[in-house]
C-alpha cells in the first residue's frame, strides 16, 4: 500500500506495482491522471486515503516525539550511575573549599561503606586520587582528621572483607592491586595517628584569651558533641563551660526536637532532666543531624546539580522554589538499584 508520510522515517515516495516489478513515482496524484472518469474517481478516492493517512502519521509522530522526548530524559537519568557522577563533579577542587570539604568526606564515606562495588575501574580510580588529596589536605592544613580517619577506617573494613574475607575480589581489576591499596590506606591512617598540630608560636590572642562569654557563645556553636567534650579537656574554664545544662539541652533540641517519638521528650520543659545523659541515649537509637557549610543542591527546573554558594541561574519565574538541598546520603540513595 503507497505510504506517504510527514514522519521522519518515510521515504516520502509512492511506489506503484507493473509487470515489469515496482517503478518509484514522483507524486501518484500527477502521475496516474487519466482521461477515464473512473481513474479519475479513484485518484481521487486514493488522495483522500493519502490525506488521511498523513494526518495520521502526523498525530503519530507528534505523540511518538513526545513520548520519546520524555523517555529520552527519563533513561538518561536511570543510566547515569554514580561513578559517572563521581567523576563529572569536580571533588578534587570542592575539597580545597573548607566549606565543602565536610560534605565531599562524609559522601566518600558513605561510597566506601556501600557502593564501592558499584563504582567502574576509571570510577574507583577517581575516587582514590580524590582520596589520597583528601589525605593530604588534612596532613598540609590538620583540619577535621578524625572525619578522614573515620573514612578510612570504613574503607579499609571494607576492602578487608571484599579482598580476604571472601577469598576474591568482586572489584573492578586485580586482586593484588586491591591488596597494594589496602597497604597504601594502612600507610595514610599511620600518618594520620602520628599528626601532631604545631602550637601557635605566634604572640597573637588565642582561644583562652578571650572573654568567659565569648567562649561560651562560640561553644554553643559547635554541633560535634565530641568537639564539646575535647575543648572541656583543654583547660577548667573550659571544662565548666562544657558541663552547661543549657549546652546540651540545645545540642538536644538541634539534633533530635523533630524526630519521630522523641519530641516530646526533647521539648519537656523539666528541670531534672540530664540533658548529657539524654543527648548520649538518644543518639544510641537516632542519626544525628548533619550540618555543613556547604551543600550541593539539586534544580528540578533544569536538572542540574550544584554548590549553594556558587549559586545556579535557573530561568524558572521562582527559582528558589526549584532548589532542593541534596545531603550525602540523599546523593547515595539516588543511585541505589
Amino acid at each position: 500500500m503507497p505510504f506517504i508520510g510527514k514522519d521522519w522515517r518515510s521515504p516520502g515516495l509512492n511506489w506503484t506495482k507493473t509487470q515489469h516489478g515496482w517503478k518509484k513515482t514522483v507524486c501518484c496524484a500527477q502521475e496516474l491522471q487519466d482521461n477515464n472518469r473512473e481513474t479519475e474517481q479513484c485518484t481521487d478516492r486514493e488522495n483522500v486515503v493519502v490525506k488521511d493517512v498523513c494526518e495520521i502519521a502526523t498525530t503519530k509522530w507528534k505523540k511518538e516525539f513526545n513520548n520519546n522526548n520524555t523517555r529520552s530524559h527519563s533513561e538518561s537519568q536511570q543510566r547515569c550511575t554514580l561513578g559517572e557522577v563521581l567523576n563529572r563533579l569536580d571533588f578534587s577542587s570542592a575539597i580545597q573549599d573548607l566549606r565543602r570539604f565536610n560534605y565531599v568526606a562524609k559522601l566518600f564515606q558513605l561510597i566506601a561503606r556501600s557502593q564501592l562495588c558499584s563504582l567502574s575501574g576509571g570510577a574507583q580510580k577517581n575516587y582514590f586520587n580524590i582520596l589520597e588529596k583528601i589525605v593530604k589536605k588534612v596532613l598540609e592544613d590538620h583540619y577535621n582528621p578524625r572525619l578522614v580517619k573515620d573514612l578510612l577506617q570504613d574503607l579499609s573494613q571494607t576492602l578487608h572483607e571484599l579482598t580476604i574475607h571472601l577469598g576474591r575480589s568482586i572489584l573492578v581489576g586485580n586482586v593484588h592491586i586491591w591488596l597494594g591499596r589496602l597497604v597504601t590506606i594502612k600507610e595514610w591512617q599511620q600518618q594520620l595517628n602520628n599528626l601532631e598540630i604545631p602550637k601557635n608560636a605566634s604572640t597573637s590572642l588565642t582561644f583562652d584569651d578571650l572573654p568567659v562569654p565569648m567562649q561560651d557563645k562560640i561553644i554553643c556553636h559547635l554541633s560535634d558533641a565530641r568537639d564539646i567534650i575535647n575543648l572541656g579537656q583543654t583547660t577548667p574554664t573550659l571544662l565548666r563551660l562544657s558541663e552547661n545544662k543549657m549546652l546540651w539541652k540545645k545540642l538536644c533540641y538541634f539534633h533530635f526536637s523533630n524526630k519521630k517519638y522523641c519530641g516530646d521528650l526533647v521539648l519537656t520543659k523539666s528541670d531534672n532532666v540530664d540533658w548529657k545523659l539524654m543527648y548520649f541515649t538518644l543518639r544510641q537509637h537516632y542519626p544525628v543531624k548533619e550540618h555543613f557549610g556547604d551543600t550541593l543542591h539539586f534544580c528540578t527546573h533544569c536538572c542540574i546539580l550544584f554548590w549553594k554558594d556558587s549559586g545556579h541561574p535557573c530561568s524558572a519565574k521562582d527559582p528558589e522554589s526549584c532548589f532542593m538541598p541534596i545531603s550525602p546520603q540523599h546523593f547515595i540513595n539516588l543511585f541505589r538499584s
